[in-house]
Protein backbone atom coordinates (compact mmCIF):
# COMPACT_ATOMS: atom_id res chain seq x y z
CA UNK A 1 0.00 0.00 0.00
CA UNK A 2 3.06 2.13 0.28
CA UNK A 3 4.27 4.75 3.02
CA UNK A 4 2.78 8.13 1.48
CA UNK A 5 2.04 9.89 4.75
CA UNK A 6 5.33 8.71 6.67
CA UNK A 7 5.57 11.11 9.62
CA UNK A 8 1.83 12.84 9.06
CA UNK A 9 -0.43 13.15 11.88
CA UNK A 10 -3.94 12.73 11.15
CA UNK A 11 -7.06 13.19 13.55
CA UNK A 12 -10.31 11.24 12.62
CA UNK A 13 -13.36 12.52 14.39
CA UNK A 14 -15.89 9.88 15.36
CA UNK A 15 -13.34 7.21 14.13
CA UNK A 16 -13.52 4.26 16.47
CA UNK A 17 -16.26 3.04 14.11
CA UNK A 18 -18.07 2.24 10.81
CA UNK A 19 -16.41 4.87 7.82
CA UNK A 20 -13.96 6.77 10.58
CA UNK A 21 -12.78 3.14 11.55
CA UNK A 22 -11.93 2.56 8.05
CA UNK A 23 -10.04 5.49 7.72
CA UNK A 24 -8.26 5.54 10.24
CA UNK A 25 -6.97 2.02 9.77
CA UNK A 26 -5.71 3.68 6.16
CA UNK A 27 -4.05 6.40 7.39
CA UNK A 28 -2.28 4.41 9.90
CA UNK A 29 -1.09 1.67 6.87
CA UNK A 30 -0.21 4.81 4.98
CA UNK A 31 2.38 5.49 7.62
CA UNK A 32 0.22 8.44 9.11
CA UNK A 33 0.23 8.48 13.14
CA UNK A 34 -3.84 8.64 13.74
CA UNK A 35 -5.57 10.42 16.67
CA UNK A 36 -9.59 8.99 16.67
CA UNK A 37 -11.92 10.74 18.58
CA UNK A 38 -14.98 9.14 19.80
CA UNK A 39 -17.97 10.26 22.34
CA UNK A 40 -19.66 7.16 23.45
CA UNK A 41 -17.77 4.01 21.52
CA UNK A 42 -14.67 3.70 24.43
CA UNK A 43 -14.19 -0.18 23.88
CA UNK A 44 -14.37 0.06 19.79
CA UNK A 45 -11.86 2.95 20.11
CA UNK A 46 -9.22 0.83 22.26
CA UNK A 47 -9.66 -2.04 19.80
CA UNK A 48 -9.15 0.31 17.02
CA UNK A 49 -6.07 1.74 18.32
CA UNK A 50 -5.06 -1.99 19.58
CA UNK A 51 -5.69 -3.22 15.58
CA UNK A 52 -3.55 -0.69 14.49
CA UNK A 53 -0.59 -0.64 16.51
CA UNK A 54 -0.68 -4.60 16.59
CA UNK A 55 -0.51 -3.71 12.16
CA UNK A 56 3.16 -1.69 13.18
CA UNK A 57 0.98 1.78 13.17
CA UNK A 58 0.64 3.89 15.91
CA UNK A 59 -2.76 5.52 16.96
CA UNK A 60 -4.67 7.29 19.97
CA UNK A 61 -7.76 7.37 21.49
CA UNK A 62 -9.73 10.41 22.61
CA UNK A 63 -12.85 10.97 24.20
CA UNK A 64 -14.49 14.09 22.66
CA UNK A 65 -17.80 15.24 22.21
CA UNK A 66 -18.49 16.50 18.93
CA UNK A 67 -21.55 18.56 20.07
CA UNK A 68 -19.29 20.71 22.41
CA UNK A 69 -17.13 23.10 20.21
CA UNK A 70 -15.06 23.92 23.68
CA UNK A 71 -14.25 20.08 23.50
CA UNK A 72 -13.54 20.03 19.89
CA UNK A 73 -11.15 22.35 20.11
CA UNK A 74 -9.27 20.98 23.08
CA UNK A 75 -9.04 17.87 21.75
CA UNK A 76 -7.28 19.24 18.49
CA UNK A 77 -4.76 21.37 21.06
CA UNK A 78 -4.31 17.99 23.06
CA UNK A 79 -2.88 15.78 19.79
CA UNK A 80 -1.04 18.96 18.50
CA UNK A 81 0.76 19.73 21.95
CA UNK A 82 1.63 15.54 21.81
CA UNK A 83 3.45 15.66 18.54
CA UNK A 84 3.84 18.68 17.51
CA UNK A 85 1.58 19.18 14.71
CA UNK A 86 -1.41 18.27 12.88
CA UNK A 87 -0.82 17.19 9.18
CA UNK A 88 -4.58 15.81 8.34
CA UNK A 89 -8.07 16.61 9.86
CA UNK A 90 -10.68 14.40 8.87
CA UNK A 91 -14.17 15.79 10.21
CA UNK A 92 -15.60 12.51 10.21
CA UNK A 93 -18.02 12.43 13.40
CA UNK A 94 -21.99 12.75 12.36
CA UNK A 95 -25.27 12.19 13.86
CA UNK A 96 -28.69 11.46 11.56
CA UNK A 97 -32.17 11.89 12.99
CA UNK A 98 -34.71 10.61 10.61
CA UNK A 99 -37.92 11.86 11.08
CA UNK A 100 -40.96 14.61 8.99
CA UNK A 101 -40.13 18.14 9.48
CA UNK A 102 -43.04 18.91 12.34
CA UNK A 103 -41.27 15.43 14.17
CA UNK A 104 -38.14 16.87 14.68
CA UNK A 105 -37.93 18.44 18.31
CA UNK A 106 -34.99 21.37 19.10
CA UNK A 107 -33.40 18.45 21.09
CA UNK A 108 -32.61 16.87 17.77
CA UNK A 109 -32.18 19.66 15.45
CA UNK A 110 -29.25 21.40 17.64
CA UNK A 111 -27.73 18.54 17.91
CA UNK A 112 -27.37 17.33 14.48
CA UNK A 113 -26.63 21.03 13.64
CA UNK A 114 -23.59 20.55 16.30
CA UNK A 115 -21.71 18.07 15.47
CA UNK A 116 -22.45 17.48 11.81
CA UNK A 117 -21.61 21.21 11.35
CA UNK A 118 -20.43 23.34 13.94
CA UNK A 119 -17.93 20.75 15.19
CA UNK A 120 -16.55 21.17 11.59
CA UNK A 121 -16.22 25.14 11.58
CA UNK A 122 -14.79 24.31 15.21
CA UNK A 123 -11.92 21.61 14.43
CA UNK A 124 -11.35 23.18 11.37
CA UNK A 125 -10.64 26.57 12.86
CA UNK A 126 -8.30 25.25 15.58
CA UNK A 127 -6.40 22.83 13.37
CA UNK A 128 -5.23 25.92 11.09
CA UNK A 129 -3.12 26.68 14.30
CA UNK A 130 -0.99 23.46 14.10
CA UNK A 131 -0.93 23.14 10.47
CA UNK A 132 1.34 24.09 7.75
CA UNK A 133 1.97 23.59 3.86
CA UNK A 134 0.82 20.06 2.84
CA UNK A 135 -1.72 20.62 5.04
CA UNK A 136 -5.14 18.69 4.59
CA UNK A 137 -8.58 19.07 5.84
CA UNK A 138 -11.07 16.25 4.51
CA UNK A 139 -14.79 16.80 5.60
CA UNK A 140 -17.26 13.46 5.28
CA UNK A 141 -20.88 15.10 3.98
CA UNK A 142 -23.41 13.33 2.56
CA UNK A 143 -24.51 12.90 -1.19
CA UNK A 144 -27.98 13.77 0.63
CA UNK A 145 -26.99 17.44 0.32
CA UNK A 146 -27.69 16.85 -3.50
CA UNK A 147 -30.37 14.13 -3.66
CA UNK A 148 -32.91 13.18 -0.45
CA UNK A 149 -34.93 10.48 -2.33
CA UNK A 150 -36.87 9.60 1.31
CA UNK A 151 -38.72 11.52 3.71
CA UNK A 152 -37.90 12.78 7.07
CA UNK A 153 -34.20 14.17 6.08
CA UNK A 154 -34.46 17.85 5.86
CA UNK A 155 -32.48 18.76 8.64
CA UNK A 156 -29.60 16.19 7.97
CA UNK A 157 -29.40 17.15 4.02
CA UNK A 158 -28.97 21.00 5.77
CA UNK A 159 -26.25 19.96 8.01
CA UNK A 160 -24.57 18.36 5.26
CA UNK A 161 -25.04 20.66 2.78
CA UNK A 162 -23.24 23.14 4.88
CA UNK A 163 -20.26 21.91 5.38
CA UNK A 164 -19.78 21.35 1.14
CA UNK A 165 -20.32 25.29 1.32
CA UNK A 166 -18.33 25.64 4.37
CA UNK A 167 -15.11 23.77 2.21
CA UNK A 168 -15.58 25.72 -0.62
CA UNK A 169 -14.90 29.01 1.46
CA UNK A 170 -12.28 27.24 3.32
CA UNK A 171 -10.33 26.30 -0.19
CA UNK A 172 -10.29 30.21 -0.60
CA UNK A 173 -8.54 31.34 2.80
CA UNK A 174 -6.41 28.43 2.98
CA UNK A 175 -5.00 27.85 -0.40
CA UNK A 176 -2.07 30.28 -0.73
CA UNK A 177 -0.47 28.57 2.80
CA UNK A 178 -0.25 24.82 0.71
CA UNK A 179 -3.30 23.44 2.49
CA UNK A 180 -6.28 21.63 0.89
CA UNK A 181 -9.89 21.47 1.87
CA UNK A 182 -12.45 18.87 0.37
CA UNK A 183 -15.68 17.34 0.61
CA UNK A 184 -16.32 13.70 0.34
CA UNK A 185 -19.79 12.80 -0.21
CA UNK A 186 -20.77 9.09 0.43
CA UNK A 187 -23.86 7.48 -0.45
CA UNK A 188 -24.97 4.35 1.15
CA UNK A 189 -22.09 2.63 3.00
CA UNK A 190 -22.57 -0.96 4.96
CA UNK A 191 -21.93 0.19 8.52
CA UNK A 192 -24.00 -0.74 11.52
CA UNK A 193 -25.80 2.98 11.46
CA UNK A 194 -27.34 1.68 8.00
CA UNK A 195 -26.49 -1.69 7.13
CA UNK A 196 -26.90 -2.83 3.67
CA UNK A 197 -29.68 -5.72 5.15
CA UNK A 198 -31.41 -2.77 6.82
CA UNK A 199 -34.80 -1.11 7.09
CA UNK A 200 -33.37 1.49 4.14
CA UNK A 201 -32.07 -1.00 1.82
CA UNK A 202 -35.58 -2.14 -0.13
CA UNK A 203 -35.61 1.53 -1.67
CA UNK A 204 -32.14 2.63 -2.13
CA UNK A 205 -30.25 -0.50 -4.13
CA UNK A 206 -32.58 -0.08 -6.46
CA UNK A 207 -31.19 3.74 -7.00
CA UNK A 208 -27.90 2.61 -7.47
CA UNK A 209 -26.01 1.86 -10.74
CA UNK A 210 -22.98 -0.75 -9.01
CA UNK A 211 -26.71 -2.28 -7.31
CA UNK A 212 -25.13 -2.37 -4.26
CA UNK A 213 -23.95 -0.21 -1.13
CA UNK A 214 -20.24 0.53 -0.82
CA UNK A 215 -17.92 -0.26 2.11
CA UNK A 216 -16.02 1.92 4.61
CA UNK A 217 -13.06 1.10 2.99
CA UNK A 218 -13.52 2.16 -0.28
CA UNK A 219 -14.37 5.67 1.28
CA UNK A 220 -11.19 5.06 3.26
CA UNK A 221 -9.16 4.65 -0.15
CA UNK A 222 -11.09 7.88 -1.58
CA UNK A 223 -9.93 9.87 1.68
CA UNK A 224 -6.73 8.86 2.06
CA UNK A 225 -5.65 9.63 -1.39
CA UNK A 226 -6.90 13.39 -0.90
CA UNK A 227 -4.64 13.09 2.44
CA UNK A 228 -2.06 12.36 -0.08
CA UNK A 229 1.07 14.35 -1.93
CA UNK A 230 -0.82 13.66 -5.47
CA UNK A 231 -4.00 15.64 -4.16
CA UNK A 232 -1.85 18.69 -4.34
CA UNK A 233 -3.82 20.37 -6.88
CA UNK A 234 -7.37 19.18 -5.61
CA UNK A 235 -9.19 21.63 -3.61
CA UNK A 236 -12.55 23.20 -2.74
CA UNK A 237 -14.34 20.17 -4.53
CA UNK A 238 -16.73 17.65 -3.33
CA UNK A 239 -16.64 14.38 -4.45
CA UNK A 240 -19.29 11.72 -4.67
CA UNK A 241 -18.71 8.17 -3.82
CA UNK A 242 -22.05 6.95 -4.02
CA UNK A 243 -22.31 3.58 -6.43
CA UNK A 244 -24.04 6.15 -8.70
CA UNK A 245 -26.77 7.36 -6.63
CA UNK A 246 -26.61 10.88 -7.82
CA UNK A 247 -25.63 10.13 -11.88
Amino acid sequence: MGQQLAGKVAIVTGGSRGIGAGIAKRLAAQGATVAVTYQASADRAEELVKEIDSQGGQAVALRVDSADGAAVRAGITEVAQRFGKVDILVNNAGVAVVAPIDQIDERHYERMVSVNLHAVFHASQEVLKHMGEGGRIITIGSVNADRVHFPGGSVYALTKAGVAGFTRGLAREVGSRGITVNTVQPGPVDTDMNPADGPFAAYTVPLLATGRYGTPDEVAGLVAYLAGPDAAYLTGATVNIDGGYTA
